[in-house]
C-alpha cells in the first residue's frame, strides 16, 4: 500500500534561492521537452530519453538523474492527458475544447513540483523527534543538512522505512514542502461477516450511514457561503490590496474542507471495523456533466468534494483491512428499503420519504443508506461469488 508522508522544509535564504531555481530550471526543461514531443509525436518514455535526453542536459544543465526524472514527469502529464481525452473530460471528438487541447503542447508552471528519488535526494533520520536534516541536488551543487520538521508520526513513518520512494519537492506560497512515497504494509481484508455499512453522501447531510448517523453539511455550507462572499467583494475591489488577500486566502476553503472529509472518513471506517462490517458507498462519477442545474446552484454542486471523501474513505478502509465497494446509486433515493416499492414520488422532499406503497415514512437520506447497504451484499456477492448468490445479510 502507497502512502505519502508530509514533511516541512525548513531552508535558508541561501538555500531557498537555490531550490527556486532548482525548480524553475526543471520546469523550464519540461516545458521545452514537452514541446519537442508534442511537435516530433514522440510520447514513449524510452523513446523520448533516446532522442532527448542529451540535449536537455546540455541545453539547461541538469545532471544526469534529474534529467531523466524530468523526462519521466513529462511522459507522465501526457499519459494523464491521454486517460482524460479517451474519458472525453475534454468533449467530444471534434469539438473545440477538444481540439485546443489536442492543438497544445502541455507548459509547466516555473514551481510546478518536480520528484525526486534517493539518487537526488536523501534522507538522515536520527533518532526520535520532529526534525532531522536531508541533502538535496540543486543547478548550483548539492545541499547538505537542510533542516526538516514533521509531525513525529510521519518521521516516525520515515524512520521506519528501510527504503523511501518518489520525494516531490514542492514550493507553495512560498512554504517547502517535501511529499514522501512509501510503501506501507497493508492489512489483510476481512471479510464482512455483518454486512455492509451503506453510506449516502450529500450536500445537505455530508453523509449519512445505514445506522442513522447523518454528518450535517451546514456548517461547511456556511462557510463556503462566506468564503464565497469575501472572494467576491475583494474580486470587485480590483486593488493590489485585494489581490494580495486574494492570494493569501486560496486554498483555504479547501484545506477546511479536506479537514471535515477526514473527520467524517475516520469516524465512518472506525464504526466498520468496530462491527466487523464492509463499507458501500455510491459511484458517483459523471454526476457533474449529467445533472443540470440553475446557475445560483451550480457553484454548489462544483464545489461537493465526494471524490475526495471517497478517497479518503477507501485509504483509510484499506489500512486497517474495511472491505469498500462501490454500488451503482441509481433509484437508490426512490426505492423503499423495506418493501422494495420504486417510485419518484416517494421522496417527498430533500429530507421526506414516504412509501406510496407500504407507508413507511423515514428520512430521504437513511432510507437511501439502507438502500445502498443492500447493494453492497450484492455486489460484494458478485466479486467474491461471480456465478452464486449473496449470502449476506445487509445491515
Amino acid at each position: 500500500m502507497k502512502q505519502v508522508v508530509q514533511v516541512r522544509l525548513l531552508p535558508t535564504p541561501a538555500q531557498a534561492s537555490a531550490l527556486l531555481a532548482t525548480l524553475n530550471a526543471c520546469n523550464t526543461a519540461a516545458s521545452w521537452l514537452s514541446q519537442q514531443m508534442h511537435t516530433t509525436g514522440i510520447f514513449r518514455k524510452f523513446d523520448v530519453q533516446k532522442r532527448f535526453y542529451t540535449e536537455l542536459r546540455e541545453r539547461f544543465g541538469l545532471a544526469a538523474q534529474p534529467a531523466i526524472r524530468v523526462i519521466g514527469k513529462t511522459c507522465d502529464a501526457y499519459t494523464t492527458l491521454r486517460a482524460n481525452l479517451t474519458a472525453g473530460n475534454y468533449g467530444p471528438p471534434g469539438s473545440e475544447r477538444r481540439r485546443k487541447v489536442e492543438d497544445t503542447p502541455i507548459v509547466f508552471r516555473p514551481q510546478a513540483a518536480q520528484p525526486f528519488d534517493a539518487r537526488c535526494l536523501s534522507w538522515q533520520l536520527g533518532e526520535a523527534g520532529r526534525e532531522g536534516p536531508v541533502s538535496i541536488w540543486t543547478t548550483t551543487g548539492r545541499l547538505r543538512n537542510v533542516r526538516i520538521v514533521g509531525h513525529p508520526e510521519q518521521l516516525a513513518l520515515l524512520r521506519s522505512r528501510p527504503a523511501i520512494g518518489e520525494t516531490d519537492l514542492i514550493c507553495r506560497d512560498g512554504v517547502w514542502v517535501l511529499h514522501a512515497v512509501i510503501d506501507s504494509p497493508e492489512a489483510s481484508r476481512r471479510v464482512p461477516v455483518n454486512g455492509f455499512l451503506g453510506v449516502d453522501v450529500g450536500i445537505v447531510n455530508i453523509a449519512t450511514t445505514s445506522d442513522g448517523d447523518r454528518m450535517f453539511g451546514a456548517r461547511l455550507n456556511r462557510y463556503r457561503k462566506r468564503q464565497q462572499r469575501i472572494r467576491k467583494r475583494l474580486q470587485a475591489k480590483k486593488t493590489s490590496s485585494a489581490r494580495r488577500l486574494l492570494k493569501k486566502r486560496r486554498r483555504k476553503e479547501a484545506r477546511f474542507a479536506a479537514d471535515v472529509n477526514h473527520q467524517i472518513s475516520k469516524r465512518i471506517v472506525a464504526e466498520a471495523e468496530r462491527t466487523g462490517r464492509g463499507i458501500a458507498i455510491e459511484d458517483l462519477r459523471g454526476i457533474r456533466e449529467r445533472v443540470r442545474l440553475r446557475k445560483p446552484q451550480r457553484a454548489t454542486l462544483h464545489s461537493w468534494a465526494f471524490a475526495r471523501l471517497g478517497q479518503f474513505l477507501a485509504y483509510k478502509a484499506q489500512r486497517v483491512g474495511v472491505v469498500l465497494v462501490q454500488v451503482d446509486p441509481a433509484y437508490t433515493s426512490q426505492q423503499c428499503h423495506r418493501c422494495g416499492w420504486i417510485d419518484k414520488k416517494n421522496r417527498r422532499s430533500q429530507a421526506s420519504f414516504i412509501c406510496g406503497r407500504c407507508g413507511f415514512v423515514g428520512h430521504a437520506d437513511h432510507n437511501a443508506a439502507h438502500n445502498i447497504a443492500a447493494h453492497g451484499v450484492v455486489r460484494w456477492g458478485e466479486v467474491m461469488r461471480p456465478h452464486a448468490a449473496p449470502t449476506l445479510a445487509a445491515s
